[in-house]
């Protein structure tokens, strides 16, 4: 198997079926990624390979703040079994062995710095390491020295939308380099299922339903039986409030392993839609038992004690924000109407935490709404999306921040941008 077709396929049935979960950290993380590495070993294999021709001595002993001595880990000399470094380590990663597909990789670098195909090697074999920041700087090379380099572009596109925790900034990156290489004239065909497949992760992330089941109608194009894309679609699907066709399509995949708690999950939330609140709770207990971890059982407060908690939020906001909200009425509600989620097109997430009614404070009313402008807060969409009742708390405080935002005329950019999705 070739060496595009063996990524291909780790990518669409190994690992990219494991997304990691969203980040703790969200701002910034990114934007200071490569600054922290500068001290880092990121160069390091590269850089020994490199001097290993003689003309450069070890380089100086580094000390720790505790003056201990860092301690160095070479990589092994490449044994490319007489061929070319870079050939050899593609044959390396296609049987599994990433550090020999590594040092291979950084020995093709270091005596071709300006081979794109190299470094991007080098990039698949540290994120198959779990050497995730090495991993950045190396296909980030990559790219500066051919943009359109599909192999890098694929390396890049994973890392960020799959293989990172998930944050928006990392998810837009992820896109914009699985839908670069799948622009690409120059991307042999056997990468596009990959990269449309990425395309279909990073935009169900971003709320970006409608460009999601695109990308995931390439894949399954192509790969009928892929069960990633099939859950990518199934998701996109609810998303857009396509319920009947979710609700077919995660049934589908209640007999997957890797999925069937997610379809569990969905299916109980598309019941619960229905008012199946008994059956809808059986699918949710399905998908906890099945994945602790990512489902556990959530803080749900009583109505009352929901609305009461609501209510010490609005009390606590500042002045200025209590006098915008001044005759608009904040309701609690227990899940969006279908009215309300279809109301946008695209529709609104079926899982939003809350909602802003009516137009801006700088915009009239038109007189077709009563009351014109309103808030509606989410009991059990708030309590899915937390962990403990003091996280319920902090995030009734945020989606309060989030619509009176909406209410001052930001929209869903801008707020991201505050730190307030």
């Amino acid at each position: 198997m070739s060496r595009r077709g063996l990524l291909a396929v780790c990518l669409l049935l190994l690992v990219s079926c494991k997304r990691n979960p969203p980040a703790v950290a969200d701002a910034g993380t990114d934007a200071g990624t490569t600054a922290a590495l500068v001290g880092t070993d990121a160069g390091a294999d590269a850089g020994t390979l490199a001097g290993s021709s003689g003309d450069a001595g070890p380089s100086a002993s580094v000390k720790r703040p505790d003056d201990a001595v860092a301690e160095v880990h070479p990589l092994a000399v490449c044994d490319a079994k007489e061929g070319a470094p870079l050939d050899a380590a593609r044959d390396y990663y296609d049987a599994g062995h990433y550090e020999e597909a590594l040092s291979c990789a950084a020995q093709a670098a270091a005596l071709e710095p300006d081979l794109a195909a190299a470094h991007a090697e080098r990039g698949a074999a540290l994120a198959a390491l779990n050497r995730e920041p090495e991993a950045q700087l190396a296909f980030a090379r990559a790219l500066a020295i051919d943009p359109g380099d599909a192999d890098a572009l694929l390396g890049a596109a994973h890392l960020y939308a799959v293989q990172l925790p998930s944050t928006r900034e990392r998810d837009e990156l992820g896109a914009l380099y699985a839908e670069r290489g799948l622009s690409q004239p120059s991307t042999p065909p056997e990468l596009v299922p990959a990269l449309a497949l990425v395309a279909a992760m990073a935009f169900n992330d971003l709320g970006q339903a409608d460009q999601a089941l695109d990308r995931a109608a390439i894949v399954l194009a192509r790969e009928p039986d892929n069960r990633e894309a099939k859950y990518e679609k199934a998701l996109a699907l609810f998303e857009l409030c396509r319920f009947r066709e979710a609700k077919a399509a995660f049934a589908s995949l209640l007999k997957d392993k890797e999925r069937a708690a997610h379809a569990h999950q969905h299916l109980g939330l598309l019941l619960e839609r229905e008012g199946q609140w008994a059956k809808a709770e059986e699918h949710f207990q399905k998908a906890r038992a099945l994945e602790p971890e990512d489902f556990p059982p959530p803080p749900l407060p009583s109505p009352d004690e929901f609305k009461a908690q609501v209510t010490r939020a609005l009390a606590d906001l500042p002045e200025d924000m209590r006098k915008d909200l001044e005759g608009v009425p904040v309701a609690t509600e227990e899940i969006p109407s279908e009215d309300d989620l279809l109301a946008n097109q695209p529709p609104l997430s079926p899982t939003i935490l809350g909602l802003f009614r009516g137009p801006s404070l700088q915009e009239p009313c038109d007189g077709s709404e009563t009351p014109c402008r309103s808030v509606a807060l989410y009991r059990r969409n708030l309590a899915r999306a937390v962990r403990t009742p003091e996280e319920l708390r902090e995030q009734i405080r945020v989606t309060l921040l989030h619509e009176i935002g909406h209410l001052r005329g930001e929209d869903d950019e801008e707020l991201a941008a505050r730190g307030l999705e």
